[in-house]
């Protein structure tokens, strides 16, 4: 849980950014997966989320306490709390018009990536706890996730079990795909 003390001033923001910003990028290279050529995966933790809540400060030129908490409260959530992991769904699609056909044809998509530890019970998200997203007609473009592990699970990706992400959804056939160790190895940092 990221505080007010644990965010820059603009000031000091505008001086540390662009270090700052390569470590995030760096960091975040760890922190992604991507399913099928379109959806991406981008599992947060408090790093990124210090980014993202520095980032908007400095764009909304947000400097008086109750906008900054403002935005502490928006994005805390989305920092893994020990038992889970917290993502970040992107669906990509480069053209317009095709980006509009498939969101309508996803729709519930976000319910239905899974994550799987080893051989053990797939993990399906819950998405969107700060407001619902989709509509009956289409589904947004990024959603916030949350996936709930089991101490069996845990401990399973702690000793190195491989983890398997895929997705159920009839309209996106793809093959699961079994993340790098590099990834594994930082999402075992999210879990207590």
């Amino acid at each position: 849980m990221l505080t007010r003390a644990d965010l820059w001033s603009l000031e000091e923001y505008a001086q540390r950014r662009a270090d700052f910003r390569t470590e995030v990028l760096a960091h975040k290279k760890n922190r992604q997966v991507l399913v099928g050529d379109h959806l991406l995966l981008l599992f947060e933790d408090q790093l990124t989320i210090k980014y993202q809540i520095q980032e908007m400060l400095r764009i909304e030129k947000v400097f008086e306490s109750a906008g900054i908490l403002e935005e502490l409260e928006a994005y805390n959530p989305l920092i893994p709390t020990g038992d889970n992991w917290k993502c970040t769904l992107l669906i990509q699609y480069n053209d317009v018009d095709e980006r509009k056909r498939r969101l309508a044809e996803l729709v519930g998509v976000e319910d239905q990536i899974w994550i799987q530890v080893g051989d053990l019970k797939k993990i399906y998200p819950i998405t969107d706890e700060d407001m619902d997203r989709t509509t009956a007609d289409k589904t947004a473009a990024v959603h916030f996730m949350r996936y709930q592990l089991t101490p069996e699970q845990i401990t399973a990706v702690k000793a190195g079990t491989s983890v398997t992400v895929g997705v159920d959804h009839l309209a996106f056939p793809c093959e699961p795909v079994q993340i790098a160790d590099s990834v594994r190895q930082s999402l075992v940092a999210d879990l207590a």
